[in-house]
């Protein structure tokens, strides 16, 4: 009995679970804590996803997302659903101090808990909405430490200091942006439809997308189709009335899928009325006025933005080793170079592309590369937590393909050139198959299907934007509005 008591005494506590803290639910985020997921034993690590959305945007499907032929909740795939064994922080990294690893965080609630407390004069004694016991707490942000840190926060739109973009200028990187675009797009041919003055006119039914990678491509053909299509609604509206300029600075677009394909959309979009300028610039924006470095001048009330990304700033932040554009410096091994424990891929991460074959070339930024590194990346950190030796990515780049609108597109896949439909119909089929969980991909064709029996939406929501509006309004507040 005694012996009995002795060894109940002097059982070991188990050792503490280690914390992978993965920054970002992007591609990288969520497919990295999914492979985590899936590979760790019950118990052995905690996996944190710190990230600004409680969901993971599909890029790829966006321009059909502001086209309408899909649902923007379609897009977006839950993180607390898909990662139902991961803690999910809806807040953004500040900064990382891997020397001590430890990541300074905050939460929606962080700013408002910051307030109370400055108000109030009470102590930091609360801790930020699901974040571990053990995370440290500072006015409006709190501390976070890890074992392993995966640094996913994606990047952010290239801005350049053209006068007036800031003020009218949109992006098109997120679905807000996507939705926003699409109820703009309409609402401008109300205005057009409805005014006497052929300036205002004019402007209203022109619009300006800078950019021609996939981004700007893509949504271009997508709402100039959108448009076409709806302006048999309108009774004074035709569909030359309409234009669409595409701004591009180098010689060719689409770089993607090879010089070939890139010089075909060209003649495609410019056989649709759609001005392809290339070799050019837009100097300012401002007073609704799009002027081009050739000199032309557009007045516009619409200019999309989508001339390339940049890291995202809190690769700035923290004490890892950076590139000459701001990327984490990446092993082929997914390891950021010179910093145990710390990991990264996607467009954060400039890493070594073993199948190239040119040397030193480095994996492009896309989602094909992002969504395997994210895969090897997972178990190269389980092999890190079990002592087992990583391995390498490497993934030979199989091509690219884009569409051009409806029944249009180009690829470049293996080395075979296709366009026109068969393009089109490959961009939807590889989509569908990478768009993550089942339950996206069933809604995703549904709408597809409905789509070619039923005509196209074309209502415009803008006032989801202000929701609050007819409620001001009512209680004699009027809200003024910018269209």
């Amino acid at each position: 009995m005694v012996k009995a008591e002795i060894s109940r005494g002097t059982t070991p506590a188990p050792p503490p679970r280690a914390r992978v803290l993965v920054i970002g639910g992007g591609y990288v985020g969520m497919y990295t804590a999914l492979r985590l997921q899936q590979k760790l034993k019950r118990g052995e690590a905690e996996v944190v996803v710190v990230s600004p959305n409680a969901y993971m945007t599909y890029q790829p499907f966006l321009p059909e997302a502001a086209a309408g032929s899909i649902s923007p909740r379609h897009v977006v795939v839950p993180l607390r659903r898909v990662l139902p064994d991961c803690t999910i922080i809806v807040g953004e990294a500040r900064s990382i101090d891997h020397a001590r690893r430890v990541a300074t965080l905050t939460t929606l609630a962080s700013e408002e808990e910051a307030a109370t407390r400055a108000t109030a004069g009470g102590p930091d004694g609360a801790h930020a909405p699901n974040s571990p016991a053990d995370a440290h707490e500072s006015p409006g942000s709190f501390e976070m430490t890890y074992d392993e840190l995966v640094l996913a926060p994606g990047s952010i739109s290239r801005t350049l200091p053209v006068p007036g973009l800031a003020e009218h200028g949109i992006g098109f990187k997120t679905v807000e942006e996507a939705i926003a675009l699409r109820n703009h797009v309409l609402e401008q041919m109300d205005i057009a439809s409805s005014t006497r003055d052929p300036e205002l006119r004019d402007a209203a039914l022109t619009y300006v997308f800078v950019g021609g990678g996939y981004a700007g491509v893509e949504a271009l053909a997508e709402l100039a189709d959108m448009a076409r299509y709806a302006t048999r609604y309108y009774h004074n509206i035709k569909a030359d009335d309409l234009k669409w300029i595409l701004v591009e600075a180098s010689d060719h677009i689409l770089p993607e899928v090879g010089h070939d394909m890139g010089k075909y959309a060209v003649r495609e979009l410019r056989a649709r009325n759609i001005d392809v300028r290339l070799e050019t610039r837009l100097d300012s924006c401002e007073n609704r006025v799009a002027v081009l470095s050739d000199g032309t001048r557009f007045p516009t009330r619409t200019v999309v933005w989508t001339a390339g990304v940049k890291p995202h700033p809190i690769l700035a932040a923290t004490d890892l080793p950076l590139d000459k554009r701001g990327r984490l410096i990446c092993t082929a091994g997914l390891a950021v170079d010179g910093a145990e424990h710390a990991w990264s891929a996607g467009d954060a991460a400039a890493v070594p592309d073993l199948a190239a074959d040119e040397p030193g070339a480095e994996c492009a930024p896309n989602a094909q590369h992002a969504v395997r590194q994210a895969r090897v990346l997972a178990e190269n950190i389980v092999a890190s937590l079990r002592g087992e030796t990583p391995r390498d990515y490497r993934h030979r780049y199989a091509g690219s393909v884009a569409s051009l609108g409806l029944h249009k597109g180009v690829a470049q896949v293996y080395g075979r050139k296709l366009k026109g439909y068969p393009a089109w119909l490959m961009h939807r089929v590889y989509h569908l198959s990478r768009v993550p969980t089942f339950n996206r991909k069933a809604r995703v064709l549904a709408e597809w299907t409905l789509s070619g029996l039923f005509k196209r939406e074309i209502v415009s929501l803008g006032s989801l934007e202000h929701p609050r509006a007819e409620f001001e309004l009512a209680a004699g507040r009027e809200r003024p509005r910018d269209v």
